[in-house]
Formats: C-alpha cells, sequence, structure tokens
C-alpha cells in the first residue's frame, strides 16, 4: 500500500545507502529526509529513501527490496543505513548482527533531553552517531559528530524588490512586517509573539505583524483563543493570521523581522530560512538556535530566554527603534547562512561520516 503511486524505485543495486522513513506523519524528519535525498544524489551520493510518508518523486526502494541485501552487488564493502528514529534503529539491528547482511548504522539524533535505557541501548550500537547540535551531542553518551541542519538557499533568498515581495502576499509594501512562521501552538511559543506584538504595536504604526502556519485539530482553539485577544485589542488589522503556505519562501521575502519564540525545540529551521532571506531574528535560546543566530558587530539578531515575554519584548522594540542595527542584522544575515547552512554543505558532510566507516 506504501509504494501506490511511487514512481521513482531505484534499484538496490544501484543504492550503497539506505535513508529509512517508518513514520506515516510529516514531521521535522521527514522533512529532512525529504530534503536532503535529492541534494545528496545531484553530489554522486548513491542515496535512496525507504518507507511511507514520502513524496512519490523521492528516489526509493520498497521493503521487499531489502531481500537483497544478501546478494545485491555493491561497489563497497557494506552499505549504510541512515536512521533518524529508534523505529529506524531496531530493524538495522536484526538484519546486521542478525541475519548478517552487510550494514553498516548510522543515526541521527536531535533529541535535547535524557535518552531512556532502551535508546541508549539502540545508540551504542549504531557504527556512528551524528547530533544536530552541540546541544544535542552533550545528551549523547558517546562521541557524536556534529552537524548542523543546513537550508536551500535558492529556494530561500532576498527580494530583488521588497515593496513589490510585500504586495505579493497581499501586504501594505509601506508597513514594516515582523513575522512568525510554523505551527501554531503553545509549544511554538506563537501566544508569545502574539502578546509581544499586542504590547509594542500601539507605540509602532509603521509595523504590522503576520503569523503563517497551520493549527492541527487539539490547537485550533489555542489558535482561536489568540486571535480573539487580538480582536479584543482592536488589532485584527495589524495581526494577521494568514494560514499554511506552499509558497512559504514568498512571505518570509516580506519580512522585515522575523521572531522565533519556542519554547522547545529539536532544531529549528526557521530562523537559517528568515536570515537566507535576507530578514534578521530574534530567537529564543532553544534548540540549535544559540548555534544559529548570531550577535555583535556581524551578528545576524538577537538572543532571548525561552518563555519570557518581558525579553522577547524588549528585543523587538530595541530593533524595531533602531533601524541602523536592523538593518546591519538583515545585511549579515544570508552572507551567515551562505557561508555556514547551505544544505549542499550538510550533504557533503554527512558523505564523510559514511565514508569514514570503511
Amino acid at each position: 500500500m506504501a509504494d501506490r503511486g511511487r514512481s521513482d524505485i531505484v534499484d538496490i543495486a544501484d543504492v550503497e545507502i539506505i535513508a529509512p522513513n517508518f513514520k506515516k506523519r510529516l514531521s521535522g524528519v521527514t522533512s529532512t529526509i525529504i530534503q536532503l535525498i535529492p541534494v545528496q544524489r545531484a553530489l554522486g551520493q548513491k542515496i535512496a529513501a525507504l518507507g511511507p510518508g514520502l513524496p512519490s518523486d523521492i528516489p526509493h526502494i520498497r521493503f521487499h527490496d531489502l531481500l537483497r541485501l544478501w546478494r545485491a552487488p555493491m561497489t563497497r564493502r557494506f552499505r549504510v543505513w541512515h536512521a533518524r528514529r529508534n523505529i529506524e534503529m531496531l530493524p538495522a539491528l536484526v538484519m546486521r548482527d542478525l541475519l548478517r547482511m552487510k550494514l553498516k548504522i548510522v543515526f541521527t539524533s536531535a533529541s535535547q533531553r535524557r535518552h531512556s535505557g532502551w535508546t541508549k541501548f539502540l545508540v551504542s550500537k549504531m557504527d556512528a552517531v551524528i547530533a544536530t547540535s552541540g546541544k544535542t551531542a552533550n545528551y549523547l553518551e558517546r562521541p557524536s559528530t556534529v552537524i548542523l541542519h543546513g537550508i536551500d538557499t535558492a529556494r530561500f533568498s532576498p527580494p530583488s524588490d521588497k515593496a513589490q515581495a510585500k504586495r505579493a502576499c497581499g501586504l501594505d509594501p509601506s508597513k514594516k512586517i515582523a513575522g512568525c512562521f510554523g505551527r501554531v501552538r503553545n509549544q511554538k511559543g506563537t501566544d508569545l509573539f502574539v502578546d509581544t506584538m499586542l504590547r509594542l504595536l500601539p507605540d509602532h504604526q509603521d509595523w504590522t505583524a503576520i503569523i503563517a502556519g497551520r493549527a492541527t485539530a487539539q490547537h485550533v482553539d489555542f489558535e482561536n483563543g489568540l486571535k480573539a485577544k487580538v480582536a479584543a485589542a482592536g488589532l485584527s488589522d495589524r495581526i494577521l493570521f494568514v494560514g499554511e503556505h506552499t509558497n512559504i519562501n514568498d512571505w518570509y521575502r516580506a519580512l522585515d523581522l522575523f521572531v522565533a519564540p519556542q519554547r522547545w525545540e529539536g532544531f529549528g529551521l526557521t530562523p537559517l530560512e528568515a536570515m537566507a532571506s535576507g530578514v534578521p531574528v530574534v530567537a529564543t535560546d532553544v534548540g540549535a538556535f544559540p548555534e544559529i543566530v548570531t550577535k555583535g558587530d556581524t551578528g545576524t539578531g538577537m538572543l532571548i530566554g525561552r518563555d519570557d515575554l518581558d525579553a522577547m519584548t524588549n528585543a523587538v522594540a530595541t530593533l524595531m527603534d533602531d533601524e541602523a542595527t536592523l538593518a546591519r542584522c538583515a545585511g549579515n544575515a544570508r552572507p551567515h547562512v551562505m557561508e555556514n547552512f547551505r544544505i549542499e554543505g550538510e550533504a557533503a558532510k554527512l558523505k564523510a561520516v559514511y565514508d569514514s566507516l570503511g
């Protein structure tokens, strides 16, 4: 059933790296696989996905192809199985250790909490472990390689005309725009962004705010509560809930400031997407944000403590009130991403890990 409609099937004999995805629901892990595999293949890596929940054009193998791992010819002494979840590590151990298939297992961890005993056991059996941030590496009780995520800097890029970018999204080109993108829920801190705007917009008439993203069923009441609060303050025309968009890169181009107010985050790509679009960022100190957003004269924005409304209000107000600093951070943003966070760089670092296995 999972392969119905799949079109880009790869012969297992032409695959050196298998990227399993054993979760149907779209998640950050699934998105990472979707973004990386085409880039890895473009760089000459013989990689294919395995599992449901992926677009039909992602190169993939089928589950029954695994039966050929014993006999399918290889150009190297083993294949790499790159797992990103517990459920993907376990079958690899069975194939490698019980069925004696020629596999090396790599695991990428994005977790920033103490692991259960079961997870520790699985991780201890890996041939190599990758951490998506330094903070994540600190929770691993074994050596790991830190490889931060990268993004598509061609898709996320500054506009040639900021005013036109705003018009294209139906926004007022005469206004500066602060944005908060991602799932609308408490964990993402959407309420902190809204409360910050409720405090600041009455005294900053040249600014408006947009929230782009979807509230899933269990978070609709949360979103409706925020909309009601905005309406009660008489700011429904200046704090806009614009929903989820496939062309989110166009919305980034319309921004003058991005706010990442998360209370918790595994990694968090939105600040990178904003900075690649030439937009400065105010972010909380969660996930990989402290390793992404830089401060000082070459800074790309400001970092604040999590769940601190006063700190967020002060940081955003500072950039709203200081056009020179806002412009300097905007100018620093894309070069910082281009130098450190291109997805091609992430793919190349992954290849180095694969190659190090022998």
